[in-house]
């Protein structure tokens, strides 16, 4: 069979499964519920002013980096926003790659050395499974979601199963992108404590919305000496685009050396680290501030008015809530109803999640108004009312068809 014929025959068989992706474009006119611009830094009109003069303040820019960090995509610009990173999140050092998942793929595939062992939270992003898919561990396993307890039992099973003095990499998220429920890095540092273990932190969707100025969770809990790596990208809450590993000089240098992603793709353009400087600077502002206080607000406004069954609603305080539907034909008809009432909102279906945890992912920014999440919420409640989805619904308080 001519491949061509190949790759349509595996599209079709997705499709019969409703699990197509394609590309698509949300109407201007839809209310964001669904991007990761969790300040609302992507249109804030402070941070363009603040872009638009750092740039300016450059007679002649560079258009692009022109190559990788390693060849000529370097500049003093690059070298004086990693250290200034650094000092901020309180590392030694940091290195910026030209996005998160590149800066994951290059940690993990070249850190951990031969005979090492790896140990993932079951729900980490998809960039550490690639990253350690081409490590040179000798045992890669997981343990059960944010279970402090599991951890410690494949602990203690890794121990038996590599030689003495191996290293353990353990490897979770600050915040999680699906569920949006928070490590609890207090307790896995402790349990990690008797082994020869580094701990590895993404802080992706944190950057920007935990710790004083917006430093990360780990930053937050006073741990950055217990933490060997973390990750913080800036096309999230920053509202821009690439990632920074920050850590030990040494890691640093070995990345630099070793790093694939870092040493074969080409490094963002100049004014990609204009972006990066000025979002920092908004963001650590007394707007940042107010930004985070605010989508604080709106994300207990949420939580308070949506009135769903405890097995209907995930159990997070962060700005990503989770509506679970069980069944992929389920959330892509809830999240076709809300889409059709004006609120842009994504189905998140298995297997990126798992069977019977499908859900419709909401995401609060700061910039939404409370007549908004009053608005998506109504939306909701009417969708469960009429379909009469789940029993406990009984139970279910509707205050008004008209919040």
């Amino acid at each position: 069979m001519p491949l061509l014929e190949q790759l349509e025959l595996i599209l079709e068989k997705r499709k019969r499964r409703d699990l197509l992706r394609s590309l698509v474009v949300a109407s201007p006119s839809s209310i964001d519920f669904s991007s990761n611009d969790f300040l609302g830094l992507a249109r804030n009109k402070l941070l363009q002013k603040t872009y638009l003069k750092e740039l300016s303040s450059f007679p002649n820019p560079p258009l692009g980096s022109t190559g990788s960090r390693l060849l000529d995509g370097n500049s003093s610009y690059a070298e004086s926003l990693d250290k200034f990173i650094a000092e901020f999140h309180k590392a030694e050092s940091a290195l910026i790659f030209p996005s998160g998942f590149d800066a994951n793929v290059g940690l993990f595939s070249s850190v951990p050395q031969h005979g090492d062992a790896i140990i993932i939270d079951e729900f980490i992003h998809a960039s550490v499974h690639d990253g350690i898919r081409n490590s040179r561990a000798a045992v890669i396993t997981k343990f059960r979601h944010n279970d402090i307890k599991h951890l410690k039992k494949v602990l203690e099973t890794v121990v038996q199963e590599i030689e003495p003095q191996k290293n353990i990499f353990i490897a979770v998220e600050s915040l999680y992108s699906m569920d949006g429920d928070i490590a609890p890095l207090n307790e896995i540092v402790e349990v990690i404590k008797p082994f020869n273990s580094y701990l590895i932190v993404d802080e992706a969707h944190a950057t920007g919305v935990y710790g004083e100025q917006g430093r990360g969770i780990v930053c937050e809990l006073g741990l950055e000496r217990k933490v060997f790596a973390r990750l913080h990208t800036f096309g999230k809450a920053l509202a821009s685009n690439g990632a920074a590993i920050v850590g030990p000089k040494l890691l640093r240098s070995y990345l630099i050396n070793y790093a694939r992603p870092l040493i074969f793709s080409t490094f963002l353009s100049f004014n990609s680290l204009i972006a990066i400087d000025c979002s920092y600077k908004v963001m650590t502002s007394e707007v940042g501030n107010e930004l985070r206080k605010r989508l604080m607000r709106l994300i207990h406004l949420f939580r308070s008015n949506i009135g769903l069954p405890s097995n209907m609603l995930l159990p997070s305080n962060s700005a990503i809530q989770g509506i679970l539907i069980p069944g992929n034909d389920n959330v892509v008809k809830l999240c076709r109803v809300i889409q059709n009432a004006g609120y842009n909102v994504k189905p998140i279906r298995s297997p990126t999640v798992p069977v019977g945890k499908e859900r419709v992912r909401v995401c609060i920014h700061a910039d939404n108004t409370e007549e908004q999440i009053l608005g998506l919420i109504n939306v909701i409640k009417d969708y469960f009312i009429q379909q009469n989805i789940s029993k406990e619904m009984n139970n279910y308080q509707i205050v008004s068809s008209k919040l």
